[in-house]
């Protein structure tokens, strides 16, 4: 089945006059992508009326300009054919006007010179609503420098948002560069990396067949190496001088000297939960909706307030992690120029100060007056064990009105706090029988030697928001906020706006106060291959409302612990996917990685009193820190969701620790496979030799 319809004419080259009236080629730049002209080349089926020919042309308010399978049996798939080699950058779905259960919610494509060899571009799919959506397509080769240069691309629909409609692909634009002057090129580099390939596979072939002369003298001829000089010298101890100690002896020396150190940082982490069983009997009591704060230099956890079940509370602890006991520095805060019993605020501790500065709260319907709405802002200093109100109102000095479930971080380094998103608290209305429109905080920063509040990005719906020098964001609740000391950026996920989840991942610098959405391309990373992807097919945490997230600065990496996910707006644990996942988001990489995720269900959930759990039951409103110098994270309290017990609180203190493999690790494993080598070898020639051998120097590897 083929057709050759073009999607486009050929793009125009403009020349201009110069002074003289000479005509000149005006300059071109080679690098910038452009849409490239495509055919269809083959496909496996279509449904009348829905010829793949459609997707030439984008008509998003026609139903019927669609390219649409006839069975959604595999493999359904599209081949179009470019006009000439070319690197293909981008690939841009077209949608219909509304959301469609035909729209693919997962997809391959696959990209090369000829149908026979086409490796895998992306592997995504598309959201379904209304929105086009834009992916990046792998254009880099095997080496990991040289361009990729693509005539074929297949598209692979792999499921659709109603799991029994065939798939449909309404518009496909290709955009890239196929100017011969810049292709021509790519196209010398990728056939020359091609052939050297295929003189590594002669190189391998030779080797494995002991054509010593044919080997050195192809070898001398191309100048190509089979492999590192390093992977040439353990087989010529180990295969063929068969110098067993000597293999090992090498790999020792080159795991010393850290040659494997790049293998292991792109290992992924091992999770162990602990739970903490604190000395002592004196320790805070069940609740949800409290902060934690650690002062990492001091090996010490600040823990105030949050809801039991029954009411607020205004109770200050410290644990020391050195001595594993809890301390109650305040029973009544209030009572010490403190905070009024609250839950739903923030605190966040500054390592130089050692002070602990604290804003927001929730507050009840019924006592949302004039008089209790007011954004009051403390500071506990932990030198002196004293409170501090350092002001009534922050909406009275350029600060956030009274918020609650928004985020706060510190640039000690700069003296600065930022305060970001959180539903706004206003009083109730008396005579209006409908509520006003729900208001969001914007990004505001408190500049702690001056005392000064500077708001630096107002909501998107704030009346100052269309002001052409007036910088806007889409505020919002239930997020995630970390601040990087080293790069000077906030970086933000998720989160919620009335009852819309957001997907966004924000970066914002605030030196330069540039806003950077990191996720623009969904399901998509830099290489255009997406990493495991979770049961609803996305490859980063879904921006639920129990996200909490740390970061390591010295890592580059963001880190995020997602509990009970919402399902229909319902935090019942029957209504939920009650589950426990963890990701770390690496900055260098810009990509997610699930570090594991375990799953419950009710009747576990209601055995957990009976039996000891190997981690923490899922939850919401519960904490979440990290301790940057021991490199643990600490999880305290929170609420189950138990539609049964809807006032339980929980009160268990739990330690995550994060290892990835060590060099000893990989040692002990190189030694346990090259002495299982030596011993299937011994077992040929003298069985009670083999048998002392194992015994003695492979049981000993642990």
């Amino acid at each position: 089945m083929a057709s050759s319809i073009p999607k486009a004419a050929s793009p125009v080259k403009h020349r201009v006059n110069n002074q003289h009236g000479v005509a000149a080629n005006k300059s071109i730049n080679l690098e910038e992508i452009e849409i490239l002209p495509y055919e269809i080349y083959r496909f496996s089926s279509f449904s009348t009326n829905y010829v793949p020919e459609n997707i030439l042309v984008d008509c998003p308010s026609d139903q019927s300009s669609r390219w649409s399978a006839h069975t959604n049996n595999p493999p359904q798939y599209l081949t179009l054919k470019l006009r000439r080699p070319s690197i293909v950058r981008k690939i841009k779905f077209g949608k219909f006007e509304k959301s469609h259960v035909c729209n693919i919610k997962k997809f391959r494509i696959y990209g090369g010179l000829n149908e026979e060899f086409m490796p895998l571009l992306l592997e995504g799919g598309l959201k379904n609503d209304n929105v086009p959506e834009t992916f990046n397509l792998r254009c880099i080769a095997e080496d990991g420098y040289s361009k990729l240069p693509v005539l074929y691309l297949k598209i692979v629909p792999l499921l659709s948002w109603g799991p029994t409609f065939n798939y449909s692909i309404w518009y496909i634009e290709l955009l890239g560069q196929d100017d011969p002057m810049y292709t021509n090129n790519c196209m010398k580099e990728y056939n020359k990396l091609r052939e050297m390939e295929i003189v590594r596979l002669c190189l391998k072939h030779f080797r494995q067949q002991g054509y010593d002369v044919a080997f050195k003298a192809l070898q001398e001829e191309t100048q190509v190496h089979l492999e590192h000089p390093h992977v040439s010298e353990l087989h010529e101890r180990l295969v063929v001088n068969g110098d067993f100690d000597k293999a090992e002896e090498f790999m020792s020396n080159c795991i010393d000297e850290g040659l494997v150190d790049a293998y292991l940082s792109r290992q992924d982490y091992k999770h162990i939960w602990r739970l903490q069983q604190a000395q002592g009997q004196t320790q805070p009591g069940n609740r949800g909706g409290h902060q934690l704060v650690v002062d990492a230099e001091k090996r010490l956890i600040y823990l105030y307030g949050g809801w039991d079940g029954f009411q607020d509370l205004s109770d200050l602890w410290v644990f020391e992690i050195t001595t594993n006991c809890w301390t109650q520095l305040c029973a009544h805060s209030e009572q010490m120029n403190g905070p009024t019993p609250r839950s739903c605020h923030k605190m966040i501790f500054d390592p130089v100060s050692k002070n602990i500065f604290m804003l927001g709260r929730y507050l009840d319907n019924s006592i949302r007056t004039k008089e209790y709405i007011k954004s009051d802002f403390y500071l506990y200093d932990t030198r002196a064990g004293t409170w501090l109100q350092i002001c009534d109102d922050t909406s009275q000095v350029s600060g956030p009105q009274l918020v609650y479930d928004h985020q706060m971080c510190i640039d000690a380094e700069k003296r600065m706090i930022y305060v970001f998103g959180g539903k706004v608290l206003t009083p109730r209305s008396v005579s209006a029988c409908t509520s006003s429109e729900t208001e969001y905080s914007g990004l505001f920063s408190y500049h702690i030697a001056t005392n000064t509040w500077t708001q630096l990005l107002v909501d998107c719906h704030h009346p100052s928001a269309s002001l052409p020098d007036v910088m806007s964001v889409k505020s919002r609740i239930t997020h995630c906020m970390v601040f990087h000391n080293k790069k000077r950026k906030l970086y933000i996920y998720g989160g919620q706006r009335v009852k819309t989840d957001i997907h966004e991942f924000i970066c914002y610098d605030v030196d330069t106060q540039v806003l950077e959405i990191l996720n623009k391309n969904d399901n998509n990373n830099n290489h255009g291959v997406s990493a495991s992807m979770c049961n609803d097919g996305t490859n980063e945490p879904s921006p639920t409302y129990t996200l909490r997230a740390t970061i390591d600065c010295e890592r580059d990496e963001i880190y995020v612990f997602s509990s009970l996910c919402k399902s229909k707006d319902r935090r019942d644990i029957q209504h939920v996917e009650a589950s426990n996942s963890f990701w770390v988001y690496s900055l260098d990489s810009r990509k997610w990685s699930r570090i594991y995720t375990c799953h419950y269900n009710p009747a576990e959930m209601a055995n957990l009193r009976a039996n000891v759990p190997l981690e923490p039951c899922p939850r919401y409103a519960h904490q979440f820190v990290y301790d940057e110098v021991e490199k643990l994270h600490y999880l305290f309290g929170g609420n189950p969701g138990r539609s049964a017990s809807p006032q339980l609180r929980l009160d268990d203190f739990w330690i995550l620790s994060l290892e990835k493999p060590k060099r000893s690790e990989i040692l002990n494993h190189c030694r346990f496979l090259i002495r299982k080598l030596k011993y299937e070898e011994m077992a040929r020639s003298d069985t009670y030799q083999a048998m002392q051998y194992l015994r003695k120097h492979v049981g000993e590897i642990n």
